[in-house]
């Protein structure tokens, strides 16, 4: 499968930000060491790790994305938020060295790196401050496409626009190519095609035309992949799909290597939080003395069912009447319950489902076969997500709340597209720190209410 990474393409301000940290770090770390030692050092694992550990939480607590208009409490948050990141560094690197007794003396180890480390976070304000102020946002910057439309689809993207909060807005093309050539480019972010098909070749030649003159010229499938970051269903046709962007190969390196991370990562995560799903155990018993894990048949791979295990978050005989989404303030929800989803604890036995093969740490998240029915007769290409390993987190999980209906289904289904379309052991990490910022910030667990003028 063609690796193609349009993602990257909107986060170029976040890479730049971090790219610019691991910049400052290196130089500031060579000059010093240079300076105390009279040598250039070599390779320190310890100090490689602390710069993964800055540069992980730095994003983490948000850091690196653009402050606003710049006043005073923006300011204060920055600094706060820079010191917070310094001392649960130090706290790392110092921890490391007393658990493992490095034998290196505090004047030529500790000593040294952390008052750098200081120096640094002063360094690396001032540098992200500046660079928030010379490189703003792309979701800040406004942008206007203009639409040829000949399938009714305006109304459908103004929705969509307005649902996602973009900074961007479609117009109608009138079709005067003499007026757009005399305009100014830099007004427009391009040109938005609804169908190429139903376009005359002497539209399409005044369209190649621009293009070859530097306007951007997009399909709607192109238009969505780059603006919204996601494929609303009902705008892909069938002509979309069998082009083969929406399929998967069974067996690729890039899946191989997926299912490796999976494998170490998941049995790793499981020796290291058994002991957290032990006392969670504890307190769930305790509450109300019934069981600590309940099961659900979801469907995975294919569409073939299978049960997932999950830290019990309702009360007992919470479906006694049926099966039915959570929704905002759902009364069946234990008060342990809420504090399990907002922290995603409550997912962690599905971790042994990952073990097995069931499941996968990124994907579609697996649905209950009793709402997949109804979904898949109302919702186009609804069974296209089967075409992935479903994960415990996913590119809809942390780009959309968690939703509990019909429409947020749809949603998410237009971000298990992008995904089937853009997969990518490299998405696959983005959507790792994702969930890691989305979990410490206590986001994306607490249902939504439906939005009556967003896409279905």
């Amino acid at each position: 499968m063609f690796l193609r990474l349009p993602w990257i393409l909107s986060r170029k301000r976040l890479l730049g930000a971090v790219l610019l940290d691991a910049v400052i770090f290196s130089s500031v770390y060579i000059i010093a060491f240079e300076l105390r030692f009279g040598v250039w050092p070599g390779l320190s694992l310890p100090v490689a790790g602390m710069v993964g550990f800055w540069l992980t939480t730095s994003y983490v607590i948000g850091r690196y994305h653009a402050l606003g208009s710049g006043n005073a409490a923006q300011a204060i948050n920055m600094i706060a938020r820079a010191m917070a990141t310094l001392l649960m560094a130090v706290g790392v690197y110092l921890a490391y060295f007393w658990v493992t007794a490095a034998t290196l003396g505090v004047k030529d180890s500790r000593g040294f790196l952390i008052p750098l480390l200081f120096v640094f976070a002063l360094l690396s304000c001032l540098a992200q401050a500046f660079y928030s102020r010379l490189v703003p946002s792309s979701s800040r910057q406004s942008q206007e496409w203009l639409l040829v439309d000949l399938g009714g689809v305006f109304c459908d993207l103004e929705n969509h626009l307005e649902w996602k909060r973009l900074h961007a807005k479609v117009s109608a093309f009138s079709g005067d190519f003499l007026a757009l050539q005399a305009s100014d480019p830099s007004r427009y972010a391009g040109l938005l095609v609804a169908d190429f098909s139903r376009l005359s070749d002497s539209f399409q030649r005044q369209l190649l035309s621009l293009q070859q003159n530097g306007w951007l010229v997009y399909s709607l499938v192109g238009w969505c992949e780059r603006v919204l970051q996601r494929f609303p269903p009902e705008l892909l046709t069938n002509a979309d799909l069998l082009r083969g962007d929406f399929s998967l190969s069974k067996d690729t390196i890039q899946l191989r290597l997926k299912r490796l991370g999976d494998v170490i990562v998941s049995g790793v995560l499981l020796v290291i939080t058994a002991p957290v799903i032990l006392i969670v155990a504890v307190l769930i018993r305790w509450q109300d003395s019934g069981p600590v894990f309940y099961s659900q048949l979801r469907s995975g791979l294919d569409g073939e069912p299978f049960r997932v295990w999950k830290l019990r978050t309702m009360r007992v005989n919470a479906e006694l009447y049926g099966a039915q989404w959570a929704g905002k303030g759902d009364p069946r929800i234990t008060p342990l319950g809420r504090i399990l989803r907002l922290t995603r604890l409550d997912e962690l036995p599905q971790l042994w489902s990952v073990l097995q093969g069931e499941m996968s740490l990124i994907g579609p998240r697996p649905e209950r076969p009793e709402f997949e029915d109804n979904l898949e007769q109302q919702i186009p290409h609804y069974r296209l997500r089967h075409l992935m390993r479903p994960g415990l987190s996913g590119w809809a999980q942390v780009n959309y709340p968690y939703g509990a209906s019909l429409e947020d289904a749809a949603n998410k289904l237009s971000y298990d597209l992008y995904y089937l379309r853009n997969f990518s052991v490299l998405l696959d990490i983005l959507i790792l720190f994702k969930t890691i910022r989305l979990v410490f910030n206590a986001e994306g667990a607490i249902p939504v209410e439906p939005v009556s003028n967003s896409g279905p």
